[in-house]
């Protein structure tokens, strides 16, 4: 799996692209509009997204106009109402700043606006229940400031929202991760040791039959691709990028050696690529617990993973002749429960939409293991045309929720 970039992906083939609404538990605040109004909803709060949006009633909901600034956070909002409405979030400093939308005990929150620039105006839709509620501005140079205190009664009663992920919550799941990872670096060195060892005897079948195993372990690691560094590319690299392609001297690590196996490449011409795939195997083994994994990676990491399975796997560019894309995927969805693991102490008093995610990681295990039978993989270009759509679609399902968790571990400061 390459090291995960901030590339956008669109929906893959059959996949269902969702515009939800996202209930918190008690009903306190519904997160609405979504997309198109500038704001992701997820599990535990809305988060608007950089885009600027003027006020408007044209939409048939109540308008309040809220100002960001060190001296006036939240100034305006002298009418709380509950039920279904918008807060038109606008800037009067001289500097950008995030604003979130808090329960006044608890901090925790329901909503929030980033990077809002001077000037600018930004929609938070939400819909109120019973609760005490605050805004709070964070400017960038600046201390934050939060707002006057806001009751609301009637309406819903008062249900959770997500308390904000700090660096030191963050610091024993990456602790724990690495690990996790470092007990996976004995046996990717062993199984890599048994490809190399069956290509020097000249062995190429059982060459081919040690490939595998030994990619799927390091497939399984994909959140630690960004501490790996320059070892990634050694290891599992590809072709992209490369003037010469497969021919480049700088095509390296187990697609090189996926190439040579199934394209009639002699053993003499693989010693060298299977040696050098052996060393740089031992290397990252022995420099891996020197390494320090950034705890605020974890959360997007868990998403990227299968973000970029859906990009490069689905689509076949990583496939270099051994037709197991799909072994590969299974593969690093064992990498993101693995990771899930760790998070799942902070996700549990999160993410209201956890079960969910489970519910669509238990489906895309049974598709994905579906296809394989006896050992062997199908390639995707023998799936007909209804499980490709069932393969896209469950993959780009788990990729959807995975970005609640992302959201949600992002380190936000508050203070």
């Amino acid at each position: 799996m390459p090291e995960p970039r901030p590339v956008p992906v669109s929906a893959p083939p059959g996949a269902a692209v969702r515009r939800r609404r996202v209930l918190l538990a008690g009903g306190a605040i519904v997160a609405v509009l979504a997309v198109a109004a500038g704001v992701l909803a997820v599990g535990g709060w809305t988060r608007s997204r950089p885009r600027q949006a003027a006020a408007s009633a044209s939409d048939g909901l109540r308008h309040t106009s809220v100002e960001v600034s060190p001296g006036g956070c939240g100034r305006g909002w002298t009418r709380p109402e509950p039920g279904k409405q918008v807060f038109d979030v606008r800037n009067t400093s001289g500097g950008a700043a995030e604003v979130f939308l808090t329960d006044a005990k608890t901090g925790a929150v329901y909503a929030e606006v980033e990077g809002l620039g001077p000037g600018a105006v930004r929609r938070m839709p939400v819909t109120l229940g019973s609760g005490s509620y605050a805004f709070k501005c964070v400017p960038d140079d600046a201390d934050a400031v939060t707002g006057p205190t806001v009751r609301i009664t009637g309406g819903t009663s008062t249900g959770p929202a997500a308390v904000p992920v700090t660096q030191q919550d963050l610091i024993p799941a990456a602790l724990a991760y690495q690990k996790w990872i470092q007990a996976r670096m004995a046996d990717l060195v062993k199984r890599t040791d048994v490809l190399r060892a069956a290509v020097d005897r000249g062995d190429l079948a059982a060459a081919r039959a040690a490939w595998l195993p030994a990619h799927l372990v390091y497939e399984r690691m994909g959140a630690a691709y960004g501490t790996f560094g320059d070892a990634d590319a050694a290891i599992n690299g590809t072709t992209a990028g490369l003037s010469g392609g497969v021919r480049d001297a700088g095509f390296t690590g187990f697609h090189r050696i996926e190439y040579g196996l199934w394209h009639g490449e002699s053993a003499h011409g693989l010693r060298g690529p299977a040696d050098r795939l052996d060393k740089a195997v031992r290397a990252l083994r022995d420099s891996w617990p020197q390494q320090r994994m950034n705890p605020a990676d974890l959360g997007l990491r868990a998403h990227e993973i299968l973000e970029n399975t859906v990009q490069f796997e689905l689509t076949g560019r990583t496939d270099y002749g051994s037709g197991t894309n799909l072994a590969t995927a299974r593969a690093n969805l064992d990498g993101t429960e693995a990771l899930l693991g760790y998070l799942r102490p902070l996700l549990k008093t999160r993410d209201t939409g956890l079960p969910e995610l489970d519910s669509w990681l238990d489906r895309t295990r049974r598709t994905l293991d579906a296809c394989e039978h006896g050992g062997r993989w199908t390639p995707l270009s023998a799936l007909d045309r209804t499980q490709r759509e069932k393969v896209n679609a469950d993959l780009g399902g788990v990729v959807e929720r995975l970005a609640d968790v992302a959201v949600l571990t992002d380190i936000r400061r508050t203070a």
